[in-house]
């Protein structure tokens, strides 16, 4: 699965070496820059999904980088992070289509929940083709049984091994869409159907 790639930027070295601990401690991979004014040629060079930015910054404010960043990329979630929040930065963050509005401190569970939103709205959940398997499975076992059939009986229907259908059924095996398609057949539902609620 790809991987969030984040970028931090603050000049506060405290909030960015925690940050970056904690995002790596989650699975991310994180690059930081203490100086607003190198954020925008790293944010180029990289293959960032994610960017959180500090608002206060000498040299280069938050909202003058992400007007800079906006220009350069308008697909990059940007989390603002802010120590001193105002309705007048609210605002103009709101303009250029923020992921989410952060107030420092911050607690661990709304940084949590704010990047698996992000991750699952730029579909880079982790582990998600695990969880399509598993649907994948659960659906066909379910289909199965409410037209009660065995997984022998399934075999003779599809030309698939006991073997191979009963890994399927339990997310061990990544099936081809020849199978799943031979499997659709046997079960008279649309090679859609198998998705579930995907």
């Amino acid at each position: 699965m790809p991987q969030l790639n984040i970028l931090v930027i603050d000049d506060d070295r405290d909030i960015c070496e925690y940050l970056q601990d904690f995002l790596s401690s989650e699975g991310y991979s994180v690059h930081v820059v203490n100086d607003s004014t190198f954020a925008l040629s790293e944010l180029k060079q990289g293959d960032y999904h994610v960017a959180i930015l500090d608002l206060m910054m000498p040299k280069l404010s938050g909202i003058d980088l992400l007007d800079q960043i906006r220009q350069v990329d308008d697909d990059i979630a940007v989390i603002i992070l802010t120590g001193y929040p105002s309705l007048e930065t609210a605002t103009s963050s709101i303009g250029y289509d923020v992921s989410a509005y952060i107030q420092k401190p911050f607690s661990i569970d709304e940084f949590r929940e704010t990047l698996g939103r992000i991750a699952k709205k730029k579909g880079l959940l982790l582990r998600r083709e695990d969880e399509l398997h598993a649907t994948i499975g659960r659906t066909i076992r379910e289909l199965r049984k409410a037209r009660g059939l065995t997984l022998k009986q399934m075999s003779r229907r599809t030309n698939l091994s006991v073997s191979l259908l009963s890994q399927i059924e339990r997310a061990e095996s990544s099936a081809s869409v020849s199978s799943l398609f031979k499997v659709a057949t046997a079960l008279d539902v649309s090679l859609t159907e198998l998705f579930g609620e995907f």
